[in-house]
């Protein structure tokens, strides 16, 4: 089968959430999917973050309920690391009396240029890319943050996208400044050796960031946006599998997408899966 015929019957959809100038939560705009479709979603969150504060967002997610939703996720400010979750009613307003916490988790951040959590009912696992190229991994239980390992090699890279997260591995899609489109695929054995693919050659330097979210059985939905031209470009992604991984452009979105931070809207972990590659 085709896959757009695969992807058209997930009709799935992504969520590109974004962090302003005015340190307002919102849901970048739209929900791109496939079908290609745009849809309003609730938003913007006001009051979340001070302005200008946040550097980079990790996924937050968003339980949501018939009286609105907790929302949660990892925010880099100046050179701390913050963990922030809050909860809203149904007009995205604060709900009083329930936790809006911002809570410090450490320092040393200056030295990053992003930083993503791949959760899953088993474990929490972060990865943060160095300003030198380094990947580093963290094991993330409760608020203590401990190191597993470390790989150098990747100061090309401008952008991850998390696209699988399975008991054995966590694999990202990443574009370089050079154009090229690779996979990093990364054991969750006790020492940290990525695996890099490469999946296109060119093409792929304009985006500064990806975001990923699962379609189909073994699909994935990938976003790119590209500050420069506020647009956000969205392609259907089939099962990675080097470059014989087949790659449909579905649909383009522009003037609205010039945010500082951009972030995916994930969900609890139990039905936000992950599987890619």
């Amino acid at each position: 089968m085709l896959l757009t015929a695969i992807l058209a019957t997930a009709a799935c959809s992504l969520a590109p959430g974004s962090v302003l100038d005015s340190g307002t939560q919102d849901n970048g705009g739209i929900t791109v999917g496939y079908p290609a479709r745009t849809v309003g979603l609730p938003g913007p969150i006001f009051g979340v973050f001070a302005p200008g504060a946040v550097r980079f967002s990790t996924t937050f997610t968003s339980d949501a309920s018939n009286l609105g939703a907790t929302n949660e996720g990892w925010v880099v400010q100046g050179d701390s690391l913050y963990y922030r979750t809050y909860s809203i009613d149904t007009m995205n307003e604060f709900v009083p009396g329930l936790p809006n916490l911002t809570q410090r988790i450490g320092g040393g951040w200056s030295n990053f240029s992003s930083l993503e959590v791949s959760q899953t009912t088993a474990r929490t696992t972060a990865y943060g890319l160095r300003n030198d190229g380094t990947l580093v991994r963290w094991s993330v239980i409760g608020n203590t943050w401990r190191s597993t390992g470390s790989a150098t090699g990747f100061a090309a890279v401008k952008s991850m996208a998390l696209i699988s997260k399975t008991a054995t591995y966590d694999t990202f899609l990443a574009n370089t400044r050079g154009g090229a489109l690779y996979t990093i695929h990364i054991p969750t054995a006790a020492s940290m050796r990525p695996i890099v693919k490469p999946v296109r050659t060119k093409t792929w330097q304009g985006f500064e960031k990806l975001l990923a979210s699962k379609c189909g059985n073994y699909g994935t939905l990938l976003v790119g946006i590209d500050k420069d031209t506020k647009t956000a470009h969205t392609y259907a992604v089939g099962r990675a599998n080097g470059a014989a991984t087949v790659i449909s452009h579905v649909s383009s979105s522009a003037g609205r997408f010039g945010a500082p931070v951009y972030f995916r809207w994930g969900s609890t972990p139990d039905i936000d899966a992950l599987n890619g590659e």
